[in-house]
């Protein structure tokens, strides 16, 4: 047995921890909400412990997922570090070791809540590195999930997460700039797939990491990233879920056509298109589409969903990462003797083609901006701008993995084409959140210089 496995093992997961590290920068911008401190009395030890109830941490627009942490004033914090130095197990009214437990439970709650502050505003990516980790450690379970095509099943119960949480009102307010929405599915659908052949002339072993990336370029825009990041930098969110809603239908009827033109030619295997369109439209729009029903006939479910939209996005995120869990169990053996060093390449493959559609939506709607009226034009505007670049230079991940699963080999072991891509999933939500921070930080700065 050679080192290589644990070389991969070691390799993936050092990235991973840098990635989800990088991430945190630009989601320090949704800082949990603590509910106020209670004042602190003049009376005594007891008083002080009696006086403080648990105050409820709660995430931005998240009104049933409380976690109680206790609310303690900073003396009665110093009276319990005092007990616990002078050691009394009874030699406080006889019940020292109470006050000397809520000291020791203190302590963990003090490192415990940035832990949990950090789990929540990286929970898409920790739980896809969870799912490839725990599928490197021990494959049964993941095997087993594969044996009942539970791939398939959290599929739907992604799209049907999604259909439950789309507003109508939102895809309204997007016509006001359907122009620059025109462009951005344009680039979605048309233009990005382009890339594809480029990246097919690499030649890396694995061949499929590099095939797995050739078909990423020829996916819709993300689900839910490329929205929250959006709105996070201040754009046209209503554009920017207008674009990811109908690039992900109309991606049902284009992607298998995208896949024939630009990845299986002169490979000697054809896409079933008819078979893969069938799936896509029973896995994807269906789903999509009886989410949206229920939230529009039933006013109940529309309640519970806008206030449980942060619980819903964490089931989400859980689904999503059941298909790496799977695909990487399967495909464990094969991983273990690919060398670190092309998975490296692969890694790197994904953020350079992410840099690259970040340039060419950018490009482009400058040069729109400059054709079309300068100033006065709809491309020009700041937020309708931000949302396209964002947007049309995200490719999603579970659309990608349905392809894949229809395909059924026909381009090689599954996991190792959807492994690089879990990795560029990642990548360009990391890369996306700096240039989200850099946009706020900018605005921030101009509205300083305009008040002086």
């Amino acid at each position: 047995m050679t080192k290589t496995p644990s070389l991969f093992i070691e390799a993936f997961l050092g990235f991973a921890s840098l990635s989800i590290q990088a991430n945190m920068a630009v989601r320090a911008l949704q800082p949990l909400y603590l509910g106020p401190r209670m004042p602190s009395g003049n009376g005594g030890s007891h008083r002080h412990l009696a006086s403080h109830a648990s105050t409820p941490i709660r995430f931005p627009g998240v009104s049933s997922f409380p976690l109680l942490f206790p609310s303690f004033s900073r003396e009665s914090r110093h009276e319990f570090r005092r007990l616990r130095a002078f050691g009394g197990s009874n030699q406080v009214d006889g019940r020292g070791d109470q006050h000397l437990g809520q000291s020791n439970s203190l302590d963990i709650f003090s490192w415990a809540r940035p832990l949990l502050d950090f789990a929540a505003k990286n929970f898409l990516p920790l739980a896809l590195v969870c799912g490839v980790a725990f599928g490197l450690a021990d494959p049964t379970l993941g095997c087993l999930a594969h044996k009942y095509s539970l791939s398939r099943v959290s599929t739907f119960g992604i799209f049907f997460i999604s259909g439950l949480t789309l507003q109508s009102r939102e895809i309204d307010a997007a016509l006001e700039a359907w122009p620059a929405g025109l462009f951005g599915l344009s680039s979605i659908l048309l233009f990005t797939p382009l890339f594809s052949r480029l990246i097919l002339q690499l030649k890396l072993v694995p061949q499929e990491f590099v095939t797995g990336v050739a078909v990423f370029c020829c996916m819709p825009t993300t689900l839910s990233s490329g929205i929250a990041l959006t709105q996070l930098a201040g754009g046209n969110s209503a554009l920017a879920l207008a674009m990811t809603v109908i690039s992900n239908m109309l991606g049902i009827m284009i992607v298998p056509f995208s896949l024939s033109i630009f990845v299986m030619t002169g490979r000697g295997v054809s896409v079933p298109t008819l078979e893969l369109f069938r799936s896509l439209f029973n896995t994807l729009l269906v789903p999509l589409v009886l989410g949206k029903v229920l939230r529009d006939i039933l006013s109940g479910v529309a309640k519970f969903v806008d206030q449980n939209r942060r619980s819903l996005s964490m089931a989400s995120a859980l689904l999503l990462s059941l298909v790496p869990w799977i695909q990487v169990s399967r495909s464990r053996p094969l991983l273990l003797t690919v060398h670190p060093a092309s998975f490296a390449i692969a890694i790197s493959l994904g953020a350079l083609l992410h840099f690259a559609l970040l340039a060419l939506n950018t490009l482009a709607m400058s040069s729109l901006s400059a054709l079309s009226g300068g100033s006065q034009s709809v491309f020009s505007k700041k937020d309708n701008a931000r949302a396209v670049i964002i947007v049309a230079s995200q490719k999603t991940l579970p659309v990608m993995v349905a392809v894949v699963e229809q395909l059924k080999g026909a381009l090689g072991e599954s996991g190792l084409l959807i492994l690089p891509c879990v990795a560029s999933h990642i990548i360009q939500i990391i890369i996306d959140s700096f240039l989200v921070n850099m946009w706020t930080q900018k605005d921030q700065h101009s509205n300083e210089t305009k008040e002086v």
